[in-house]
């Protein structure tokens, strides 16, 4: 079977034990809508796929595209990146924003080297405070990549990774 997003909304939605009825209440529409997504005769509309992820405990790119986050995973010494093509990547999910921010691996390093702080990343984020940017850089360094730190806190959930 093809792996299209009405396949992944299904998926999504019997795994989670409900009915194209119960879906479609939550989101507003109808029941046949949430059976033509299903069917890939037509598609949700772009402004609900947030609502849909959030249903579903997954992202929108999830959704989109069938892949969850990257696992942390080390790479063998021969198969890894330079640190210059590497990004540090950090999603921020709170009750009011949704933030993404992508840094090049080599100018947090180079930030970390001349003591530079990072107040656009960590200061305005909640839970970002106690992150450790240079044990994230001896990680990557050492190999390791995908989610390499989740913060749940009150207001918000965090994740880091290093692609």
């Amino acid at each position: 079977m093809e792996n299209t997003i009405g396949t992944r909304i299904a998926a999504l939605r019997k795994s989670r034990g409900m009915t194209q009825e119960e879906l479609a209440e939550k989101l507003g529409v109808s029941g046949q809508a949430v059976s033509k997504w299903e069917n890939d005769i037509s598609y949700p509309d772009i402004l609900m796929l947030p609502k849909l992820a959030e249903i579903f405990g997954v992202t929108t790119d999830e959704l989109l595209v069938g892949k969850p986050d990257a696992p942390a995973m080390i790479v063998p010494a021969e198969k890894r990146k330079k640190l210059e093509d590497m990004m540090l990547i950090i999603k921020v999910d709170d009750e009011d924003d949704k933030v993404r921010v992508n840094i090049p691996m080599l100018l947090v390093k180079v930030c970390l080297e001349t003591g530079m702080a990072m107040p656009q990343v960590t200061g305005h984020l909640k839970g970002m405070e106690n992150i450790d940017f240079s044990a994230i850089i001896t990680l990557v360094e050492n190999g390791m990549l995908g989610k390499l730190v989740e913060v749940e806190c009150e207001d918000a959930h965090i994740c880091v990774y290093v692609e």
